[in-house]
């Protein structure tokens, strides 16, 4: 018989039975795995998978939520079960070869009545009151983007400010300074209530009720291409109705540029507030950051060349488009290829590996990524006009061009025309624009216009701009 078990000391899961001993086991999800530790002999052993790890050169965390797989060589295991135990960060069952590891709250506060009721009392309290920001970036599946730059300065410029981090489970690290609150969480819920000033990069999600003296900056998280909320394809007046709710809980927008700050305020509807054209503080990094040091934390070597596939999701697909064969095109272009999903397809999706391959899909800061990159392959993503402050090429890989403008989505302008890189359809026209040394003085001018029209107030300084606003109105710090 095999049994499955929590070793709160070692904070891990320990399988163990009779029989042969195993030569290897791993606990295996989308988005991390651990190697187990088989001990014993073939009269009792024993596997223990630590629940947490680290990723990226960063610390030891829980394992991040979601479904996993047992893989024990030679092992029955489908009488394995553990009722579900909150344990380290995160709760976990075990059913058969199945793990489930969920965030780390309550079974009473898992469920439907359980949440009910902490909505409830979060629509009839008081709140606003606390010198406090509450912070979400990507619906909580990072720590990252705007709210994270905009959280850095705070901390430095007003340390007495409380800053909460709502994240999806403890895998997701906060900054140093920052209090983690679980979404769903007795703490969330309070803490997204009492804060004077909420920062977002994404639709405030759940039920919100604006407390008195509240604010909510809506920083955004890109540039448009593609047509956003109100003007997107087809009519849709349930969709219509939701984007001026959502937009209308919004006391101030951020926007990169100029031309952002137009789109923004019509896709949204979003008249008679302020909109703060500062640029980005996530790009301040890309001015200011060192990229030898994150290029070691990731394992690469200061002279390696680094390409990063970063593509937009497509919304007739769950998971990060196949367009490339990125072990291939490392091995064609002799280079590390970091691979790097949409934060829509990070919980569907699966890292991809391969020979000098880096899924950096769940890394929690875009632009560290941009920044030590030579160059970059995109489609449709906004990441087209963060990686223009670096002035390093791009190349667009466009096989579903036609569909994607014609009936997914829609451009705002023609990307033809004024992309400051080539436009490709297949992975062998990719490597051989990677080849070209003319590539840089075919697309200068193009280029040159680009960074005109859309960095301008990309200069290193954007955190600073929207920090100091955010005192000198006393939304916190007072």
């Amino acid at each position: 018989m095999t049994t499955a078990e929590i070793d709160e000391q070692r904070e891990a899961l320990v399988v163990a039975g009779a029989g042969a001993r195993p030569v290897s086991a791993l606990l295996e999800g989308a988005r991390a795995r651990v190697v187990g530790e088989v001990t014993g002999d073939a009269g009792a052993w024993r596997v223990i998978f630590p629940l947490h790890v680290a990723r990226f050169g960063g610390d030891e965390l829980p394992l991040p939520s979601g479904e996993y797989e047992l893989h024990i060589s030679g092992v029955d295991l489908d009488d394995a079960s553990l009722r579900r135990r909150v344990l380290a960060g995160l709760g976990i069952q075990v059913r058969g070869a199945s793990v489930t590891i969920d965030p780390p709250l309550d079974a009473v506060h898992l469920s439907p009545e359980g949440q009910r009721t902490l909505e409830e009392r979060y629509v009839a309290q008081p709140g606003g009151t606390e010198n406090a920001v509450f912070f979400e970036s990507f619906y909580g599946q990072s720590a990252g983007c705007n709210p994270r730059a905009i959280d850095r300065e705070l901390a430095e410029r007003a340390p007495e400010v409380a800053r909460y981090w709502s994240v999806v489970d403890l895998s997701v690290a906060v900054p140093d300074g920052a209090i983690a609150v679980v979404e769903g969480s007795p703490e969330w819920w309070r803490a997204r209530a009492s804060a004077r000033l909420l920062v977002v990069n994404d639709w405030l999600r759940r039920r919100f009720v604006r407390k008195r003296g509240q604010r909510v900056l809506q920083t955004w998280h890109g540039t448009p291409l593609k047509r956003l909320a109100l003007h997107r394809p087809g009519f849709d007046p349930r969709r219509m109705a939701a984007v001026v709710k959502e937009s209308r809980r919004w006391d101030v927008l951020l926007a990169q540029n100029r031309y952002s700050e137009r789109i923004l305020a019509k896709a949204y509807a979003f008249f008679g507030k302020p909109i703060w054209v500062d640029g980005y503080p996530r790009n301040d990094v890309l001015v200011n950051g060192d990229a030898v040091a994150l290029r070691a934390a990731l394992g690469i070597r200061p002279d390696e060349r680094v390409l990063l596939y970063a593509p937009t999701w497509r919304d007739d697909r769950t998971e990060i488009v196949d367009f490339v064969d990125p072990e291939q095109l490392a091995h064609d272009a002799d280079a590390v290829v970091l691979v790097r999903g949409h934060s829509r397809t990070l919980k569907p999706g699966r890292d991809q590996d391969g020979a000098r391959v880096i899924d950096v899909t769940g890394y929690p800061q875009t632009a560290e990524l941009l920044l030590i990159a030579d160059e970059l392959i995109t489609d449709y993503s906004s990441v087209m006009f963060d990686f223009s402050v670096t002035g390093k090429p791009m190349h667009f890989l466009v096989p579903d061009l036609e569909h994607y403008r014609g009936r997914l989505r829609g451009f705002y302008f023609d990307l033809a025309e004024r992309a400051p890189g080539p436009l490709l359809r297949t992975q062998d026209e990719l490597v051989a624009a990677l080849a070209d040394p003319t590539l840089a003085e075919k697309h200068a001018e193009r280029y040159d216009a680009w960074r005109r029209q859309f960095n301008t107030r990309d200069d290193g300084h954007a955190a600073q701009r929207v920090v100091s606003r955010i005192l000198d109105l006393g939304f916190v710090g007072a």
